[in-house]
C-alpha cells in the first residue's frame, strides 16, 4: 500500500535500528545517548540526518526534540510527537510515525528512548508527583512503587487460576537464556538458576528479585519510512503489519481497580484492534518481544493477546514453551528482565533483527513479530513482518 492511500498496513518499514552500550553507569548524559542511538539508527538505514522529518518519543523522555534536531543536524521537522504513560508508549512511538507517513505528513521519521534509569533517581522517588488524584487512593496503603501494584494484581492471579511461582520462573529463565546468547546485555555472562530464583530476596511478595527488570542506563532508536523507499534503503525493511494503541474504559494504571476484571488490562483491547487491522492471527506469529518489566506481565500478555486463553498463562509457559524452539519463543534478546530496560525499545529493535535473521538467538524462518510495550497501563503494540 503505497503512502497517503489511507491504511496503515504494510504501508510502511522500520529500515534502521541502532543503540548504545547498556550499563548500570554510563558516562555520558541522555542527551548525548540519544544523539549517538539515533545517529547509528540513521547510519544501519543509510539515511542522512538532514532527511529527516518526523520525530516521536513518549514520557519520562528528558530529551526534547528541538536539542535532538540541532545536534544530530535533522532539516525541517513537519511532523513529531511524545505518547504518555512511560512503557505504555514504546510501540505507540512507531504507530505515530507509520500514520504520519501513511498521512504523507513527513518522509523520514526516527523514534528514540534515551534513559538513565540505572544511574539516575527512580521515578517513584519524586515525592512532589506521588498524589495525583487516582494515587490517593493507592499510595497512603503501601502500593508506592509499581512493584508493589503488579505484586497485588499477581497475587490475585496466582489465587484465580492456580498459577505458581514455577511460571514465574519459566518467564525469567526464557529471558536470561536469550540474555546468555546476546554479547549486548547486561546478563549475556551471568545464567539463572531456579534455586537462585526461589532463594532470592522479595521485592514485593509475592515478587522476588528476578521478577523485575534491570535498572539500565542506555539508548535505542528506530527510522521508519515508507514501504516504496524502504526498497532503496541499507538493510532488509521490516513491515509495520499493524499498529494498536489502547486505553480501555474505567482503566486505573497498574491496578485496575475499577475494571470489571483487573485481570483484563489494556493488553486485551489493545488486542482487539491489533488483529482486526491485520491479515495475520495468534498462531501466525513465529517470535514475540512482550513487555517485561515484571515476569506476570508476560503472563497477563499471552492472554491478552490471544496465545492462550483466560488463566492459562502460566500453564502456556511450561515444557519450554517460550524457549527457542518452543510454542512462542518470547524475548529472544533477554528483554527488559535480563538485557536492559529501556522502557521496552530493546524489543522493538530485537523485532526487527529477528525478522532481518540477524539476532543472536535467531528463531528459524521468523516471518511474523509481534511486539508490545507495558500491561497495566495504556498501551501500544506491533505486528511485525519481513
Amino acid at each position: 500500500m503505497a503512502a497517503g492511500s489511507g491504511g496503515l498496513k504494510d504501508a510502511t518499514a522500520l529500515v534502521g535500528i541502532g543503540q548504545t552500550p547498556f550499563a548500570k553507569r554510563l558516562p555520558e548524559d541522555e542527551r548525548a545517548l540519544a544523539c549517538r542511538a539515533v545517529l547509528a539508527a540513521l547510519d544501519d538505514a543509510g539515511i542522512a540526518p538532514g532527511e529527516v522529518d518526523a520525530l516521536a518519543s513518549y514520557t519520562m523522555e528528558e530529551t526534547d526534540e528541538v536539542e535532538l534536531a540541532k545536534a544530530c543536524g535533522f532539516g525541517d521537522l513537519t511532523f513529531f510527537s511524545k505518547v504518555g504513560f512511560g512503557g505504555g508508549g514504546s510501540c505507540a512511538t512507531v504507530a505515530h510515525l507509520a500514520a504520519a507517513i501513511t498521512a504523507g505528513q513527513a518522509s523520514v521519521g526516527v523514534a528514540w528512548r534515551s534513559r538513565k534509569r540505572g544511574s539516575g533517581p527512580r521515578p517513584w522517588t519524586n515525592t512532589s508527583v506521588q498524589l495525583p488524584t487516582p494515587a490517593q487512593w493507592t499510595r497512603p496503603y503501601g502500593l508506592l512503587r509499581p512493584a508493589d501494584e503488579i505484586a497485588m494484581l499477581t497475587r490475585r492471579y496466582l489465587h484465580e487460576y492456580g498459577a505458581t511461582r514455577d511460571h514465574l520462573f519459566n518467564v525469567a529463565l526464557a529471558c536470561r537464556n536469550r540474555a546468555n546468547q546476546n554479547p549486548a546485555a547486561i546478563m549475556y555472562d551471568r545464567p539463572l538458576t531456579r534455586e537462585m530464583y526461589m532463594t532470592s530476596r522479595w521485592i514485593s511478595e509475592p515478587l522476588c528479585l528476578f521478577d523485575n527488570c534491570l535498572e539500565t542506563d542506555g539508548a535505542l532508536a528506530c527510522v521508519v519510512v515508507s514501504a516504496e523507499r524502504a526498497r532503496d534503503c541499507r538493510r532488509r525493511p521490516v513491515y509495520v503489519h499493524s499498529a494498536a494503541q489502547s486505553l480501555p474504559a474505567q482503566h486505573h494504571g497498574m491496578v485496575n481497580y475499577w475494571n470489571d476484571d483487573p485481570l483484563t488490562g489494556p493488553a486485551w483491547s489493545a488486542a482487539r484492534h491489533l488483529w482486526k487491522h491485520s491479515d495475520l492471527a495468534p498462531e501466525d506469529v513465529d517470535v514475540a518481544q512482550i513487555y517485561d518489566a515484571f515476569t506476570p506481565l508476560v503472563l497477563l500478555s499471552l492472554e491478552g493477546y490471544g496465545f492462550c486463553g483466560r488463566g492459562e498463562g502460566g500453564a502456556f509457559t511450561e515444557g519450554g514453551a517460550l524457549e527457542i524452539g518452543g510454542l512462542l519463543p518470547v524475548n529472544t534478546g533477554g528483554g527488559g528482565l535480563s538485557e536492559a530496560y529501556v522502557h521496552g525499545f530493546n524489543l522493538i529493535n530485537e523485532g526487527v533483527r529477528q525478522l532481518r535473521g540477524s539476532s543472536t538467538a535467531q528463531v528459524p524462518g521468523a516471518s511474523a513479530c509481534l511486539v508490545t510495550a507495558g500491561e497495566g497501563v495504556p498501551t501500544s503494540a506491533l505486528l511485525l513482518r519481513s
